[in-house]
């Protein structure tokens, strides 16, 4: 079996467990995913099988999207709701104050990893201190925020949502924190759930619940993306027979003898090459005059 379940994650799982939840209903050994969840967010999560695993390492820069939940007037250690709470500020905000800051965290930002994440610090975890109560110097990181939109807030209970479209890397408890402490209310994360990644929604999910229906009627192929759509934002190129089989043998192809003849394709575009009817090979990296291969996925 080879190709993509995207699960919808549920609450209280680690990636990890749904990993080992979906190996065991599809009796698929090879499996991985394409970026962790939280155990407390929820969401869109990518499962790989088979020779989809071959592309972990090639899809780990995809941007994410986000609606979190958030509350002012509280700070945490973790900066979510599930953390030890350090400060009640009882300060309060407006719609229009929040509004207002949202623009400063648009745009390339440095954020500080949070203590209680999977960052290394000299080979050490950061929550693995920070569980043992220690706390060290952390080097700021760049991140994209695309987009950033207040969705909702109630003055009352100082409650809201925020949509959130950023680049791999990107905190989202950071930027609430951020913005209690540019309100001076401080705020932390109440709920975070996955929208979207590596271009698959919501509407391409199943609960596990699902997915163990799936698999017990056989239709499973129903919902498998093939492992070509991971890579659907680069161009397709068609090669005949003879160029599929050199392709799939480790060879590079000629690009003069392509369809990219007449064309002025730059050096390092990445392409995906497909026979003529449409069998996905693998990726391939334009060098000079040759398309070289990338990373191989012909299981035949």
């Amino acid at each position: 079996m080879n190709g993509v379940i995207v699960i919808d994650k549920p609450q209280g799982f680690t990636s990890f467990d749904v990993i080992a939840v979906t190996r065991k209903l599809t009796g698929q050994r090879k499996t991985g995913h394409t970026g962790t969840l939280d155990p407390n967010a929820t969401g869109v999560l990518p499962v790989l099988l088979g020779s989809a695993t071959k592309a972990q390492d090639l899809i780990v820069n995809h941007d994410k999207e986000y609606l979190a939940e958030f509350r002012l007037g509280l700070t945490t250690d973790t900066l979510d709701i599930w953390g030890q709470v350090k400060c009640e500020s009882g300060r309060r905000a407006l719609q229009k104050d929040i509004e207002a800051m949202l623009p400063c965290f648009r745009g390339e930002i440095e954020q500080i990893p949070p203590m209680f994440s999977a960052v290394q610090k000299n080979g050490q975890r950061l929550y693995d201190l920070a569980r043992k109560g220690i706390e060290v110097e952390r080097e700021p990181r760049r991140v994209t925020v695309y987009s950033l939109e207040l969705c909702s807030f109630d003055e009352d209970s100082q409650c809201g949502t925020l949509s959130v479209k950023c680049s791999k890397g990107t905190y989202i408890r950071t930027i609430i924190d951020d913005i209690g402490a540019a309100l001076g209310t401080g705020a932390v994360m109440t709920a975070l759930r996955r929208t979207s990644a590596c271009g698959y929604t919501l509407d391409d999910c199943v609960t596990l619940d699902e997915l163990k229906e799936l698999c017990d009627s056989g239709k499973i192929n129903d919902k498998l993306r093939p492992v070509e759509s991971l890579f659907s934002d680069y161009g397709a190129l068609s090669v005949s027979e003879a160029q599929a089989k050199r392709f799939k043998n480790g060879g590079a192809l000629d690009i003069l003898r392509t369809a990219l003849r007449d064309k002025k394709t730059p050096d390092g575009t990445t392409l995906r090459i497909k026979t003529r009817e449409g069998e996905f090979l693998g990726l391939g990296i334009v060098s000079g005059e040759l398309i070289k291969i990338k990373k191989l996925f012909a299981t035949a």
